[in-house]
């Protein structure tokens, strides 16, 4: 069983605090700036269910966080993405076409299989993130960020001359479903039954009631689990069932706990269209070796030469206080205060006790150990290594 610390009273308030103020925080999230997003199929049910929801739609929490958390880690988790986007790439074409723009394989991705992809803009810096499925030989889907799929269909159609292929929105039929943690595959084969041991970003298709389940193998907040897709009619049924299961529903407090421990960027959130692949830590999301794509001259560089002037860091904070986006990180440094980072998230971290943040800091910074001043002080922050919770995936990317 999962070991999470015992709130002192003062420790309690500050948990009661900082979930007061994040339905305002998320709110204002850069996460929700593109329109419109597509309302969840789950939305009623999970209200009526006692989530606790802010005005667009985003469920905070389904109980008291700290026995979210528990919860999660000792079984797994389940999240609502219903709300994401789906965008179908089909035609002869179809595979030439997204191998030559998008920055990770294409060509040389088989049938039922996908993984993490980019669309860099021309100096190597990210313009949008999604995971791209082969489906067929002449057809492929892209998994994209809420409120991306018209967007992304706009700019890979400005790409779109002679080949002879078809791009189409078809988000209303997307309706998936993350399952992830340490019993994410035992709890998924109750509901589904066997056909799931799959590898790394392979898909099954599995009977479920009275239709089929698309599921994908495909880490969530820095942890093995997989993606399930019922499509919206069958959705609030399958999320039924995986409760039913023992999975734990969480909402966006204890996402952006987990994730943060796991130190995973959140589109839009820690990674904008200022930000190189690598200073992300998406290196599952590119290659390398896969020749020319928009973009790549530049991530080529930087891996031959270096060059990055910041990557996302880890930082313990010495204080549980809600730090907001975009708080600067100082040092003092060869005689004078020096601002050499950016705060892009915060989370309150059981696994350390304390406040958590996931921010940009300038090379030679780096090292765990290294104190911050945050702001304009008297609070510090130090560089810890990630992830700090147990048995998440380590994230890519050395930090110097």
């Amino acid at each position: 069983m999962l070991s999470v610390p015992r709130a002192r009273s003062h420790r309690g308030t500050r948990l009661r605090e900082a979930r007061q103020t994040i339905p305002s925080r998320v709110a204002r999230s850069p996460l929700f700036e593109r329109r419109p997003l597509k309302r969840s199929v789950l939305a009623s049910q999970l209200a009526a269910q006692g989530a606790q929801i802010v005005g667009d739609g985003t469920v905070l929490f389904f109980r008291d966080v700290p026995d979210e958390y528990r919860a999660a880690l000792d079984s797994a988790w389940l999240v609502d993405l219903t709300d994401r986007g789906l965008v179908e790439v089909r035609g002869v074409d179809a595979v030439a076409f997204l191998h030559r723009l998008s920055a990770n394989e294409v060509r040389n991705l088989a049938v039922g299989t996908s993984s993490a992809n980019l669309l860099l803009d021309a100096k190597g810096k990210v313009r949008f993130q999604f995971d791209l499925a082969r489906v067929a030989d002449d057809a492929l889907e892209l998994t994209t960020e809420p409120g991306d799929a018209p967007e992304l269909v706009k700019a890979l159609d400005t790409y779109h001359f002679a080949e002879k292929l078809t791009l189409a929105d078809a988000t209303e039929r997307h309706a998936p479903l993350a399952l992830a943690g340490p019993k994410a595959f035992e709890l998924a084969r109750r509901v589904l039954g066997d056909g799931l041991e799959l590898a790394d970003g392979a898909r099954a298709r599995v009977a479920f009631e009275d239709g089929h389940v698309v599921a994908t193998r495909r880490p969530y907040a820095g942890s093995d689990g997989l993606a399930l897709d019922a499509g919206p009619k069958l959705a609030p049924r399958l999320w039924d069932a995986l409760q039913r299961a023992g999975a734990q529903p969480i909402g966006r407090i204890v996402d952006d706990i987990l994730r943060v421990e796991a130190g995973v960027a959140r589109a839009k959130v820690d990674v904008d269209e200022t930000i190189y692949p690598q200073e992300a830590r998406l290196e599952r999301a590119f290659s390398l070796d896969k020749g020319c794509y928009i973009g790549q001259e530049v991530v080529a560089k930087i891996d031959t030469y270096g060059g990055l002037n910041k990557r996302l860091v880890g930082l313990r904070v010495a204080s549980d206080e809600p730090l907001a986006r975009g708080t600067r990180l100082s040092r003092f440094d060869d005689g004078e205060w020096r601002d050499l980072g950016v705060v892009t998230s915060w989370a309150y971290s059981f696994a350390l006790d304390t406040g958590l943040v996931l921010a940009y800091v300038k090379r030679r910074h780096q090292t765990p150990g290294i104190e911050f001043r945050v702001g304009d002080g008297p609070v510090t922050a130090t560089i810890v290594a990630l992830p700090v919770r147990a048995h998440a995936l380590a994230p890519l990317g050395a930090n110097e």
